[in-house]
């Protein structure tokens, strides 16, 4: 009965009654919203641009620092050379540019890179004349070089400049003052197996060979133990030190001095040798001794 009652008020009345009240919250809510410090609802178009306005602020904050403490961008392409690097360029630009780029940086099938090897590489390999290469092969092999020791060091230093790497001491003796019995004691741990006892080279496999150091110089046999070329290890100061290198100079240079007092050398190349030709020649004497003996009996 309660129930009824109050369905039957709620639907008798006046509609008039609720469009005022809702005409009423509408002039609160505009009146609330003149009211100034009223929080003011924004529109989402409203907020995007906003943000977009502060990120575009930030960014060009950080641009603006950049620009004023950031390394100036007029720094040269090539670096300022030395006199005698300049030299060496311009040997370099006439005759290793075809194969190692116009800076050193290698063409592909043709040459390698040249950045970071040094000057110690460079003066080995132009100063024995394997560079400029002949032709493809196994291994560059020594040859009358083309550029005398002067201008090796040149070209050495303008590779030294441009990209830095393993440098040579000054001087051309090395020799003096190393041990040439400890640098005996050093070669034959780390030399021996690829150059033989006596410094003599040896072959090695897919048509590669350690080669003879019968002509090496002090200098060429220092840069070939600071850079490792071709197929040698490289014996940096942390392998062996630079007294450690000069003792091995010494025993090599001391090899070549010996004038082999024992009798013929047969290259040097140790006992295998040695015995062959022992074998073969006195075999080949007791036989024909044997057949002279039988026949005069």
């Amino acid at each position: 009965m309660t129930s009824d009652r109050s369905g039957s008020e709620a639907a008798g009345a006046d509609p008039g009654a609720s469009r005022d009240a809702a005409q009423a919250r509408r002039e609160a809510e505009q009146a609330a919203r003149s009211v100034p410090g009223a929080p003011v609802r924004r529109s989402r178009l409203g907020r995007r641009v906003s943000a977009a306005v502060r990120l575009v602020a930030a960014l060009t904050i950080v641009g603006g620092l950049y620009t004023a403490f950031a390394p100036s961008s007029n720094a040269e392409e090539t670096p300022k050379l030395s006199d005698r690097a300049a030299a060496g360029k311009r040997l370099f630009d006439q005759s290793c540019v075809s194969c190692h780029g116009d800076h050193a940086q290698g063409v592909t099938g043709r040459g390698p890179s040249l950045i970071g090897v040094g000057s110690a590489a460079v003066e080995f390999q132009v100063g024995t004349g394997r560079m400029p290469l002949a032709r493809q092969e196994a291994q560059a092999e020594r040859k009358p070089p083309m550029f005398n020791q002067a201008q090796a060091r040149e070209i050495g230093q303008y590779i030294q400049e441009l990209g830095g790497g393993p440098q040579l001491p000054g001087g051309d003796n090395f020799r003096d003052g190393g041990d040439p019995s400890r640098g005996g004691q050093l070669f034959r741990v780390n030399c021996a197996s690829c150059h033989a006892f006596g410094a003599g080279g040896g072959a090695l496999s897919s048509g590669k060979f350690a080669p003879s150091m019968k002509e090496a110089t002090d200098r060429q046999i220092y840069a070939a133990m600071l850079t490792g070329p071709q197929n040698m290890p490289v014996f940096g100061d942390n392998q062996l030190t630079p007294e450690e290198k000069r003792d091995v100079i010494a025993y090599i240079q001391d090899l070549k001095e010996d004038r082999d007092p024992g009798g013929f050398g047969l290259g040097r190349y140790g006992p295998v040798p040695e015995a062959l030709v022992i074998f073969l020649v006195g075999m080949v004497a007791l036989i024909f001794a044997g057949v002279w003996i039988a026949g005069k009996s």
